[in-house]
């Protein structure tokens, strides 16, 4: 695969728009980035003021939103919480190799059946993956094979129980090649930024991904 051979947003098409406590979009064949975290990685305190500022953001810009307006909900609502989740609250329970291999796992067990991998990463408190996703399957069916299994096996692994992942996630669906491109050295970027040693995450690279500089 060729960074070519992909499709990108086109909005003229549909764009399939579902919601749970945040809006997510999707479109078939359209590479998504995608963020999901433990459900400990972002204080109480500093999510309930990100939810009363999301809330009224959202009543004062009611959809359909420009280009210009969704790049603004990005990059001051996902863009806070990857903020916080970089400066390494709660458990960060996936720090420990072990749990990051049970990730990883379950990020590649349906490749090239429900979705094909550009690139990912497993940091100590979230999850960065960059895919796409086949026609067949939704965001909603993947997310969830994915935290469950992972779920399961990771509280098996530390004799715990409860929640482990954060209901929901944060979603971006690329616009095009230069997009692709910054969302894979953002991916490849993020334990440099984060100041993490080489044994507290796990990324992986397609081919694609490894010829971008």
């Amino acid at each position: 695969m060729r960074l070519d051979d992909l499709r990108y947003l086109d909005p003229r098409s549909e764009i399939v728009r579902t919601e749970n406590r945040l809006p997510h979009w999707q479109q078939p064949g359209v590479p998504c980035f995608i963020t999901f975290h433990l459900a400990d990685a972002v204080p109480i305190h500093l999510l309930r003021g990100w939810k009363m500022e999301r809330d009224a953001w959202l009543r004062h810009h009611p959809e359909p939103w420009t280009p210009e307006i969704e790049q603004e909900y990005h990059r001051r609502f996902p863009g806070q919480i990857e903020r916080w989740l970089d400066a390494g609250h709660g458990s960060s329970a996936l720090r420990d190799p072990r749990c990051s291999q049970i990730v990883g796992g379950a990020l590649g067990f349906f490749e090239g059946t429900r979705s094909t991998q550009l690139s990912w990463i497993v940091m100590p408190n979230h999850v960065h993956t960059l895919f796409v996703l086949h026609e067949s399957w939704t965001l909603e069916e993947i997310l969830h094979s994915w935290k469950r299994h992972s779920s399961r096996q990771i509280n098996l692994l530390r004799h715990s129980t409860g929640t482990l992942w954060q209901k929901d996630y944060f979603d971006r669906l690329i616009r095009d090649r230069d997009h692709l491109i910054n969302c894979v050295r953002y991916i490849r970027r993020n334990p440099v930024k984060a100041r993490l040693h080489p044994s507290e995450y796990l990324l992986w690279e397609s081919e694609l991904a490894r010829s971008i500089e």
